[in-house]
């Protein structure tokens, strides 16, 4: 039995049409059409896809003298989830709810030190009858406040956990229909993602550009204090832009990618958010240990650009150690 009417059996043995099998390999129901008719034969790679899809050996499908089914894995269907539409569309749903309380979480940290620059910099211009010491201490309480309501955030997040783990760490099919849904929903949310990316990367580029310019120009304790608020603000401004749609495109990413393929962009990926989950909040804590020992604000800032690069050296070095 040749390639093509071992592909057109095993489809009609588990009951797909053309168009399911062309939707699960990702390509055109005319492919699948050419494969069966022997009008065009699938390359390594398809072929590898159709053996995992089919659970099958590629032996049996690329070698004509086999006639007996060879499976691969009998406990896969089994363990394999199908997600239908409502179950994609909550996914999404509960990915975008996450993504506000985590944004809002990131936002206070970052902000947390913008009472601190104020209240120092009404010290230094003899403003509202406070002293250095007192505006330290003042700044210091609402550090605290403001980052308790952020982790606050951060604990609320983690009741999706639950709810999102079925497409983020299980085996998953889309039911029929699933994929060129997400797909067409994609390919119209890239624009806005594009546009609302560009904004906040120029925030984060642009942020030091009054501090810098107020330094050269001006100096002064107090008009640098606060540049410092707009740069934290333009940074936090910036987040909140960029979190919330980079969440939504991550949803839909992993709704049509094929999560029974451990793919090497999705082990880069995991690997890349280990790595910054134990990493920003460690460059955080060293950023305000080092401010408020030294209370150099004008110069403690450029951590942020040195961790950004610092980081995605890392992310190399990770995916250097992991080649074999």
């Amino acid at each position: 039995m040749i390639l093509a009417d071992k592909i057109t059996l095993l489809r009609k043995q588990l009951g797909w049409s053309q168009e399911e099998l062309a939707e699960k390999m990702n390509v055109s129901r005319q492919s699948v059409s050419k494969w069966e008719s022997t009008n065009s034969i699938p390359d390594l790679s398809r072929v590898i896809m159709l053996a995992d899809i089919f659970e099958v050996t590629t032996d049996y499908l690329l070698k004509d003298d086999i006639e007996i089914v060879d499976t691969t894995n009998e406990n896969k269907a089994s363990n394999t989830v199908q997600i239908n539409l409502e179950q994609a569309l909550k996914y999404v749903d509960n990915k975008m709810a996450m993504s506000v309380l985590t944004t809002k979480g990131v936002v206070l940290c970052v902000c947390s030190v913008i009472p601190l620059f104020f209240f120092l910099a009404m010290a230094e211009t003899n403003r509202l009858n406070l002293t250095g010491d007192i505006a330290a201490a003042f700044g210091v309480v609402s550090i605290l406040l403001m980052i308790s309501f952020g982790v606050s955030f951060f604990i609320k997040a983690n009741q999706y956990e639950s709810d999102i783990a079925p497409i983020e760490n299980e085996p998953f099919e889309l039911a029929y229909g699933v994929h060129s849904i997400f797909d067409d929903k994609l390919r119209k949310f890239k624009p806005i993602y594009s546009k609302r990316l560009s904004v906040g990367i120029f925030l984060f580029i642009t942020s030091a550009v009054p501090l810098l310019l107020v330094s050269i120009l001006d100096g002064s304790s107090g008009s640098v204090l606060m540049m410092i608020m707009v740069l934290m603000l333009m940074i936090a401004t910036g987040i909140y832009i960029v979190a919330p749609v980079s969440a939504q495109h991550e949803a839909y990413n992993n709704i049509l990618k094929d999560n029974c393929v451990n793919t090497v962009k999705t082990r880069r990926e995991k690997r890349a958010e280990q790595l910054a989950a134990f990493y920003w909040p460690l460059l955080t804590a060293i950023y305000l240990g080092w401010s408020l020992w030294t209370m150099n604000w004008g110069i403690t800032w450029v951590i942020w650009p040195v961790g950004a690069v610092l980081f995605a050296a890392l992310v190399g070095l990770m995916e250097f150690l992991d080649k074999d």
